[in-house]
């Protein structure tokens, strides 16, 4: 393995690392959206709260209490569909990383 080769392999690794950085800050945010559905929910869920507000733009609108649960449960939807998605794609980078770092080894570097 020439030395270009190397240096080329070493580039991308840092280019996969780079990549799994942002999907890490991807996960903690969904992973964050997530948590604060459920809190949300639970709230709904409690019987002492009357109304119920909707944040839309710079404005609070009043939703039913099952409108507003609707909405939350496809957020939440869409969010750990986006989760799974980035840990697909985290998956895949691991195992390019782990494919890079074995030719590296093979190669004496």
């Amino acid at each position: 393995m020439t030395e270009a080769d190397v240096q080329k392999f070493l580039a991308q690794a840092q280019s996969y690392q780079q990549q799994m950085q942002l999907m890490t800050g991807q996960k903690e945010a969904l992973n964050m959206q997530i948590l604060e559905t459920n809190k949300a929910l639970e709230e709904l869920s409690k019987p002492d709260k009357e109304d119920v507000y909707k944040i839309t733009g710079p404005i609070l609108v009043k939703v039913s209490r099952e409108d507003a649960k609707k909405d939350l449960k496809s957020k939440k939807e869409v969010a750990m569909l986006r989760l799974k998605t980035v840990e697909k794609s985290e998956a895949g980078i691991k195992q390019k990383l782990e494919e890079l770092k074995q030719k590296l080894e093979k190669s004496g570097v």
